[in-house]
């Protein structure tokens, strides 16, 4: 494959995600149908089989993680807690043919792991494409691509990474992940959270319609559940084609816990009825480790950093384990320094980490918006007395307090470091929101553009999780149409949202730019969706602001 590595070396949500309680045996019952359910058509078998695909993730300039899961009898479904101990050999080699073999070793998948396995190569070379597979009782897995990282000090020229959040089973089908993977020159793919959805079936759907039943059937809750739930996931045809073409980075956002998870709950759980928040969420965290090729970070979670060269490296954050409570929620002012979105540590670490890197661009991977994003017509300035009145942010109207905009004195803190220590080239990449944007990050937005912009963002929009046409169920487009031009007069640092639209984005990098080209799908109700380029933004080096420019990379 060609390089594409050149060296010379809270509050509620804008969507209505709420649920039905659950009722307590519901959540805790283990069926066999909805864990047989989760097997594709022709998976009983007594013979080992890799039935949810092969995966890297994490890449280093010496290793990457590589990931499977096999099925080593016809009962060892995802979550079932049965099957017998089983070998699993991997293989890396150069080549996609593995006549030149530079890693291989082996490991038991158990029952107790739900027989997923993680391997984590090391040894291998910088920037360089490698070929990996898994074998157990004879039978071989997938063969997939990887590619490592450059070497810390290597001259990198350019990197690519697809960028894709919000990723709802029963909403449609996954063409963003197919049409990523057609593409042959992503260095990398990053999932900036929602990976899974917690909701029992039919609970959010496709403007209420199910497209594809998930499993379990019910809601969430228990380790077995969460299990179950990945697998179903993992058996998506256009997913594992992605995994197959080049590494994952990966962080949570909330609905791989529940919907607008703090550290001590979410407003969709029910404690008690639903068991303990902390039972939960472990159950949460230990699935998804189990099935997602991710390094357990610092404490656990998924805040981490990777670098690629001097071009760029790549803070990641967890914007859910040490989370205040959302402030609609009664817990208090958003504009209250004793409350966090980020935790004291991660701040710290992610301030350390950005005025300490030598890289030209300083990625951060953002599983919610940053940007501010207010309302009504009035200045900042004048909305300040009814903002403090009402218990609103201070520099405007917050219509999404889960966002930053409900942790405001975070978001100042983290700004105003930028802008002390003259960091540059910082770039949010950004989920959740189910739309598309292209943002400058203002020191105050109330005065912008006369307050300086300290950082740009790009978010990018659901792979099928509904979006505002979808909830008011008129033609796509046309909130958009209507909504737009009032969002960017009430946010002057906003160059663009696209409030309507299903897909991905694409984001290229060179010393001189970063460029996020934003993609469209036709239907994300059909299996054969097509994709069409719509939009591309860039920021220039040393500007901190975003330009449209008219052409993708």
């Amino acid at each position: 494959m060609t390089s594409r590595y050149r060296a010379t070396e809270g509050a509620n949500s804008p969507f209505p995600r709420r649920r039905t309680v659950v009722k307590a045996a519901a959540a805790t019952a283990v069926l066999a149908g909805p864990l047989v359910a989760a097997l594709p058509a022709g998976a009983a078998t007594e013979t080992p089989a890799f039935l949810h695909g092969v995966a890297s993730g994490d890449p280093l300039p010496d290793g990457v993680l590589l990931w499977t899961r096999v099925t080593p009898t016809a009962e060892a479904v995802p979550g079932s807690g049965l099957g017998p101990d089983t070998e699993v050999s991997w293989t890396v080699a150069t080549d996609k043919a593995f006549t030149n073999i530079v890693s291989r070793g082996s490991l038991t998948a158990t029952a107790a792991s739900d027989h997923t396995v993680k391997a984590d190569i090391r040894g291998l070379a910088p920037a360089t494409d490698y070929f990996f597979r898994f074998s157990a009782g004879g039978t071989d897995s997938p063969a997939a691509r990887t590619r490592t990282a450059p070497a810390a000090d290597a001259t990198v020229t350019s990197l690519r990474f697809g960028v894709v959040t919000c990723a709802n089973w029963e909403a449609g089908y996954f063409s963003s992940y197919r049409h990523l993977a057609a593409r042959g020159d992503l260095d990398a793919w990053l999932h900036l959270g929602d990976y899974i959805y917690e909701y029992k079936s039919g609970e959010y759907a496709a403007r209420g319609t199910v497209v594809r039943p998930h499993a379990p059937l019910n809601e969430i809750i228990t380790l077995a559940d969460y299990r179950t739930r990945h697998g179903r996931y993992k058996t998506d045809p256009d997913l594992q084609a992605l995994h197959l073409k080049a590494p994952v980075i990966a962080i949570w956002d909330d609905h791989e816990f529940a919907d607008n998870a703090w550290s001590g709950g979410a407003v969709n759980h029910t404690e008690g009825a639903e068991g303990t928040w902390a039972a939960r969420r472990a159950a949460a965290k230990q699935a998804y480790f189990e099935w997602m090729p991710v390094r357990p970070a610092i404490e656990g979670t998924t805040y981490r950093r990777l670098r690629f060269g001097r071009l760029a490296d790549l803070s990641l954050l967890d914007l859910r384990s040490f989370r205040s409570q959302q402030a609609s929620s009664g817990s208090g002012s958003v504009d209250d320094p004793d409350r966090t979105i980020t935790g004291r540590a991660q701040l710290d670490w992610l301030k350390a980490g950005l005025k300490a890197s030598d890289t030209k661009w300083r990625l951060v991977g953002n599983s919610v918006m940053i940007a501010p994003f207010v309302i009504g017509s009035l200045t900042a300035d004048l909305l300040k007395p009814l903002a403090k009145l009402l218990d609103l942010p201070q520099d405007g109207i917050g219509v999404n307090t889960d966002q930053w905009d409900g942790y405001t004195d975070d978001r100042r803190e983290l700004l105003a470091h930028l802008r002390s220590n003259a960091i540059g080239n910082t770039v949010f990449l950004t989920g959740d929101i189910h739309m598309s944007w292209a943002n400058d990050v203002p020191v105050d937005a109330g005065t912008y553009p006369l307050s300086p912009s300290a950082a740009t963002e790009f978010v990018i929009t659901s792979v099928t999780s509904d979006n505002l046409d979808d909830i008011v169920k008129v033609p796509e487009g046309t909130v958009s149409a209507l909504a737009a031009p009032l969002i960017q007069l009430a946010n002057r640092h906003v160059h663009w949202v696209d409030t309507d639209r299903h897909g991905y984005g694409v984001l290229d990098i060179t010393a001189d730019r970063a460029q996020m080209d934003y993609y469209v799908l036709s239907d994300r109700t059909s299996a054969t969706a097509t994709s069409s380029w719509e939009r591309s933004y860039r920021t220039r080096s040393g500007t901190q602001k975003v330009e449209r420019t008219y052409d993708p990379v």
